[in-house]
């Protein structure tokens, strides 16, 4: 048994791309089993590219669910599980015959989360899109870039990760918690654009109160302040500066060596453009290392922006395993941290199908069974 807070829990994943994947990852980390069910195509490797973080730690068995035998070898893996998750579009889960309403004929108690970019109902529910148009339509997108210009794509962060996969795996853990009362399982129905939504939910208090007054990238904490942005160093690399707060903010004008007395006071809107030269000018005469170090021991909130090929080497993420090593690969660690139940390393992804037998034979299926199973093509 897989040693962490989910050790014991039991977790069928319908394999798909993205947010359902990222959901599992973090079952399957914090200690969950995961099971997941993968395409019987044969030669197919693991969901995206191969050593995929997305399919870490969890078992793997090809299944056709294009065939009565495939259906019935999901419904029996349901049967025993605590969770089921899918990402497909509303009611494709049904005509497969393995929606809601078969599963939870059998197995009443299950946790049956589903992950969708509109949701499963609602004009779009139907209607395909991806990260960018989901939270485009969650007021999510618009206000994030620079003053003047168009807004900018923040990965796909914000919707498939962020505001989909996580909020997925919260809302399982929702329903497995409500079941500790009830008895029963329910539906989660994670929407992207919900999620997406959610994320905004600060920014709809400070447009309410007034402190969001400018557009894109006008106001505090969307770049539009001198304070809260990101400049290029002298070797064309960049700091991130979020000194907001006063003595902060003194603390990164003597990290900068700028006159305390000739500097405009930053809060002051209407000195915004005039302090961001300043700092764009005292930023530009250093080294993004040697400006770091000029900040080390201070609060002058200036850090290095790294890239993900640098951030595993940072001195602090190496002192708290921030990354880890899974099958040659350094990718992030599991999180968020447990005293008492540490989750493990996650295992390397396993090749697409390859603990078909294993976990089959797990169900009760003999040796004859499973040939005759693949002699059928329901699995791989």
């Amino acid at each position: 048994m897989k040693a962490g807070p989910l050790s014991g829990l039991k977790v069928v994943e319908l394999a798909g791309l993205a947010p359902a994947p990222f959901a599992c990852t973090i079952l399957a980390d914090l200690g969950a089993e995961v099971v997941r069910i993968d395409r019987a195509t044969p030669g197919n490797d693991v969901i995206g590219f191969p050593n995929d973080p997305l399919a870490r730690g969890r078992r793997s068995i090809g299944i056709n669910t294009k065939t009565p035998e495939g259906v019935e070898l999901v419904l029996k893996l349901a049967d025993d599980a605590d969770v089921l998750i899918e990402g497909f579009r509303p009611g494709v889960a049904e005509r497969m015959g393995i929606g809601p309403a078969q599963v939870h004929a059998r197995n009443p108690r299950l946790v049956y989360g589903r992950m969708t970019g509109y949701g499963q109902d609602g004009p779009l529910a139907t209607v395909a899109g991806h990260d960018i148009n989901y939270i485009g339509i969650s007021g999510a997108l618009e206000p994030i870039g620079h003053a003047g210009q168009r807004p900018v794509v923040p990965l796909n962060l914000v919707g498939d990760f962020g505001g989909g996969g996580l909020l997925l795996a919260m809302g399982v853990l929702a329903a497995l918690y409500e079941r500790t009362s009830s008895g029963k399982g329910q539906v989660v129905d994670a929407s992207m654009v919900d999620g997406a939504a959610l994320l905004t939910t600060s920014l709809h208090g400070m447009l309410d109160s007034g402190l969001w007054p400018g557009g894109r990238g006008e106001n505090m904490l969307d770049g539009g302040a001198p304070f809260y942005d990101t400049y290029e160093t002298a070797d064309g690399k960049y700091v991130a500066i979020g000194a907001i707060e006063m003595r902060f903010w003194g603390d990164l004008v003597k990290v900068l060596g700028l006159d305390p007395e000739e500097t405009p006071v930053h809060v002051d809107m209407n000195e915004w453009p005039k302090l961001r030269k300043i700092v764009a000018e005292a930023v530009a005469k250093h080294t993004r290392d040697e400006l770091v170090a000029k900040a080390e021991g201070t609060d002058a909130c200036l850090t290095a922006v790294l890239s993900p090929l640098e951030a595993p080497s940072h001195p602090h993420n190496v002192a708290r395993g921030t990354f880890v090593d899974v099958g040659g690969m350094k990718q992030p660690a599991p999180a968020p941290r447990f005293d008492r139940t540490p989750a493990q390393t996650p295992e390397p992804p396993r090749p697409k199908g390859g603990d078909t037998a294993d976990v089959l034979a797990e169900l009760g299926v003999d040796a004859d069974g499973i040939e005759r199973l693949r002699a059928a093509g329901a699995i791989v």
